[in-house]
């Protein structure tokens, strides 16, 4: 079985720190663009190109597990590919994922303004271990507004809401009472509408739980993958 994570809107590898370390020959692959490369302007382009990679590393039963966009992109690849993966385990994500203007407005002004932009994120206070967050936000800030509003632009036109009972695959939503950009009912409506899916919300966490509460988000998803055996 591999287990590969998928990060999330203008994130990278770096994303999934405790749950690669976690989880002997787990994956957290880096999407293109993130700084390296052209990035894919739609979540439909992000599968086939994730699809491209699996297919050329060789990997088998295959779990694939993704954060907020990587989550979309892990679901619309069961969606389309269910027999090319194993289970799914969207984190912080849901079947659409509408994005606040003010998102899109501040990436925007930041293409223009880097410093500012920069220095707004670095003003944020850390949520989790500062060794860490420090290591994740300067990833994020070499990936830069460009790439982080056209994955939230590619966000913002997701929705596959319509579609998701469609996936058959098992499926594990994990999400925080205190995630505002994707509340709990997006993973609660994925739970009610996919036959094989149960959810995980952990109480106190907010959009980045699997840094925040790593030691709950692993033995969930180690549970998780022991169903599956």
């Amino acid at each position: 079985m591999k287990l590969l994570f998928v990060h999330g809107s203008g994130g990278t590898e770096a994303d999934f720190y405790y749950q690669t370390r976690y989880f002997k020959h787990s994956e957290a692959v880096t999407l293109p663009g993130h700084p390296h490369g052209k990035p894919c302007s739609s979540i439909s382009g992000y599968v086939d190109w994730l699809r491209g990679y699996i297919a050329g590393n060789g990997y088998e039963d295959v779990v694939l597990a993704g954060h907020s966009m990587g989550g979309g992109i892990v679901l619309l690849y069961g969606l389309l590919y269910p027999e090319e993966v194993k289970a799914l385990v969207p984190i912080s994500s849901g079947a659409r994922l509408r994005v606040h203007p003010e998102y899109l407005a501040d990436d925007h002004d930041g293409i223009t303004d880097l410093e500012a932009w920069a220095r707004g994120r670095r003003e944020r206070p850390a949520t989790y271990d500062s060794s860490v967050h420090t290591m994740v936000l300067e990833k994020e800030l070499e990936v830069g507004p460009a790439v982080h509003h056209n994955d939230m632009t590619a966000c913002d036109h997701f929705d596959i809401m319509d579609r998701v009972g469609e996936i058959k695959l098992p499926t594990l939503a994990i999400c925080g009472t205190e995630d505002v950009m994707t509340p709990p009912i997006y993973s609660r409506y994925l739970e009610e509408h996919m036959d094989s899916c149960r959810t995980v919300i952990v109480e106190g966490a907010t959009h980045s739980i699997m840094l925040e509460r790593p030691d709950l988000v692993n033995r969930a998803i180690a549970d998780f993958l022991a169903s599956l055996s």
